[in-house]
């Protein structure tokens, strides 16, 4: 009989807490959670549950498909590497995506991982399923072009070797064809190492002990059965090699019966059989034991497992209110991994590029949500210099994973980012290889064109100021033209950026943005040659704007208060900050779901504010949470002439939100110019309706 919630959730943490503080062997208490666990999975108390929708999020914005190009999507583009790579990056890679008769009988005819990730569906606001893959398509790796296009592709962004999962059940493997490919063409010259996944096979795809449908008979004989077999790979000059030895993983050691015995038989197997010594490694997805106290040579961490985060389930809108999975923030695995202490063993650090099962289990998926290119880029940089300091002899980083499709941790192209994972890796060894390159002192302003005529008023004002600023114009596609021709008569050095005409402004700027970032510059200021044609103060308020943060005066001492004060976020013309609340509009919905993209937590309509008329000054680095959202381009409405209630206006009410909630400062210009404050009456901003 089930105990309900209410008593599962102390009794749980009771248990847990004197398990805890039980006196035992590492190894003891690893076999005794995974034998809970196995037997008694339903004890476990589910985590907080998501928020049912009400009309208020109901229909604030249209379900989309989630594999349209997003925010940050990175075509394929050759680059060079360090000449002396700073550590060996070897992604875990999972052979499961060809049909095989076992399949066919457990999952039907065909059967292959693709099925998994192509039901999936999304479970709450922001979910980000099914996510389809790109450049590679939905290949089959029994055609051994595939396996090729797989290493050249991880070979050019910087991936050393593939670490294979390999099945093996008593004598019997599964999913084998794909290395034995490998092993017979030469010219799949990425290096392997075999990790054998000893579970069980069962249907709930965790490997517990409920409907089994194939099981390990793990025993001496099968000990040697097994190391025989898999010599073929570990005598291969390409198979992978720490200090001259093979390196094998194990799964989960603790599933062995004598893990000690097992290791010293394989290394007493491969001494007569000519292979010599061997380097024994364990995955620290379950267990978590000194790897010397059972015989192996070192341990692999194996992120997101093995961790424990408070969900952030409760802060969603489901979209299934029967969704009873888990959500974390993938930005706390990060950052909980990077301040883990060095162990008293030899431990190859891992990193993960993101994690989300609900294709493997439908409505009750574990999800870590805010993952983003650039985090993992971060995280993986500092992994290896992690790995350096831990085995500067051979240093390793292990990536989870190259192709986990069905949950969502994955380097591949994938349709809504393509190549951005991959570009990631490549920047993090370069990065690590070499000191960071000085960033670019210059000013950038972002201007958007719709307007071609009032750009003459804007480069005057900039040319006005003295600064030596770096100019970015974005534009529509049918106004590039005229751009072009515009500034050539201005006699203005601009990179000019042609788009579809989206999201106004502000998604152009969005875009040029996430660029700016990654080629070091600091500090934009953002301006566009607004109108606003249905009020008959449109061109009023962007003089306003434009003289507040652009004048002679100011705009020198606001890009001084920049570069002395690295607290200091978004400068904004003062008289220009409003509360959030009386301005959101029909908003307020977008608004909502944004926070929650973005992880910033709920807004506050009393407390907060926002920059209106989306002219500004920003640190880079501050928008950063906005940038790593990756939102859709299609998300950003078709332009029909809207005055309020897209997701370009909702944007720009986040903005402030995003810099203030990473620690940034907002400041407007005039007092930071030491001038006196907007001398309006609260309430009066003469711009704008007030809500209600």
């Amino acid at each position: 009989m089930s105990l309900p919630n209410i008593i599962k959730h102390p009794l749980f943490h009771l248990l847990r807490a004197g398990f805890r503080l039980t006196p035992m062997p590492a190894a003891t208490r690893d076999r005794l959670r995974q034998r809970f666990l196995e037997r008694h999975a339903d004890f476990v108390p589910q985590g907080p549950r998501g928020q049912s929708p009400d009309s208020r999020h109901q229909a604030h914005r249209p379900l989309r498909h989630s594999a349209g190009r997003a925010l940050g999507y990175a075509p394929y583009r050759a680059g060079t590497l360090p000449d002396a790579l700073p550590a060996t990056l070897i992604a875990f890679y999972l052979p499961q995506f060809h049909a095989i008769p076992e399949n066919d009988v457990w999952w039907g005819t065909g059967f292959t991982e693709w099925n998994s990730v192509t039901r999936a569906l999304p479970q709450f606001e922001g979910h980000l399923q099914p996510r389809l893959p790109g450049a590679l398509g939905f290949y089959d790796l029994r055609q051994p072009e595939v396996m090729r296009r797989q290493m050249q592709l991880a070979r050019e962004y910087g991936i050393g070797a593939f670490c294979s999962y390999f099945y093996w059940f008593a004598g019997k493997t599964l999913l084998e064809d794909p290395l034995r490919q490998w092993l017979q063409d030469p010219t799949l010259d990425l290096p392997l190492c075999l990790c054998w996944a000893n579970e069980n096979w069962s249907r709930r795809w965790d490997g517990r002990a409920d409907d089994i449908l194939i099981g390990q008979q793990h025993s001496v004989e099968d000990d040697l059965a097994f190391i025989a077999h898999v010599s073929r790979y570990l005598t291969d000059p390409r198979y992978l090699r720490v200090e001259g030895k093979p390196m094998l993983l194990v799964y989960r050691p603790g599933l062995l019966p004598d893990p000690m015995g097992t290791a010293q038989r394989w290394r007493e197997w491969c001494h007569a059989n000519g292979i010599g010594e061997i380097h024994l490694a364990y995955v620290q997805s379950f267990d978590r034991v000194d790897p010397r106290s059972i015989g192996f040579d070192a341990a692999v961490e194996f992120p997101p497992n093995n961790t424990t985060l408070k969900a952030i389930t409760g802060q969603l809108t489901l979209i299934n209110p029967g969704f009873h999975g888990d959500v974390h923030d993938w930005r706390e695995l990060a950052t909980a991994a990077m301040s883990t202490p060095d162990p008293a063993y030899l431990l190859y650090p891992g990193v993960n590029p993101g994690w989300d099962n609900e294709p493997r289990r439908s409505g009750r998926g574990r999800v870590y949500a805010h993952a983003s290119p650039r985090g993992y880029r971060d995280w993986l940089r500092h992994a290896i210099h992690t790995a350096r300091r831990r085995a500067p002899a051979s240093p390793m980083v292990f990536i989870n994973a190259w192709n986990e499709w069905a949950e969502g941790a994955v380097l591949e192209p994938d349709a809504r980012l393509g190549h951005a994972w991959l570009e990631a890796t490549r920047q993090a060894l370069s990065e690590a290889a070499a000191p960071s390159r000085a960033p670019d002192p210059r000013p950038c302003a972002v201007i958007h064109a719709w307007y071609v005529d009032v750009l003459d008023e804007i480069v005057g004002a900039l040319r006005a100021t003295g600064i030596d600023w770096r100019v970015v114009i974005t534009t529509a596609y049918e106004r590039e033209q005229e751009v072009r021709e515009r500034v050539a008569r201005l006699g203005l050095d601009a990179e000019i950026e042609a788009s579809e005409n989206r999201g106004r402004d502000i998604l152009p700027f969005l875009i040029v943005c996430d660029r700016l970032l990654d080629e070091g510059a600091e500090v934009v200021l953002k301006l566009h040659t607004k109108r606003t044609t249905h009020r008959q103060d449109g061109d009023r308020w962007r003089q306003e704007l434009i003289e507040k943060l652009l004048s002679p005066e100011r705009a020198a001492r606001i890009a001084s208060a920049f570069r002395s004060d690295p607290g200091l976020g978004i400068v904004a013309a003062e008289g220009h900050v409003q509360p959030l609340g009386p301005y959101w509009g029909a908003n307020e919905a977008n608004v909502r779901y944004l926070c929650t993209a973005l992880g910033l937590g709920a807004p506050s309509p009393e407390t907060d504010d926002f920059v209106a008329g989306s002219m500004f000054w920003a640190r880079l680095a501050s928008l950063r949470p906005l940038l790593d959202a990756h939102l859709g381009l299609g998300e950003f409405e078709d332009e029909t002439g809207q005055v309020d209630g897209t997701m370009a206006h909702a944007v720009e009410r986040v903005i402030a939100l995003t810099v203030q909630r990473c620690g940034g400062r907002l400041a407007e210009a005039g007092p930071l110019c030491g001038l006196a404050r907007d001398a309006r009456a609260p309430g009066t901003y003469p711009y704008a309706r007030r809500s209600g």
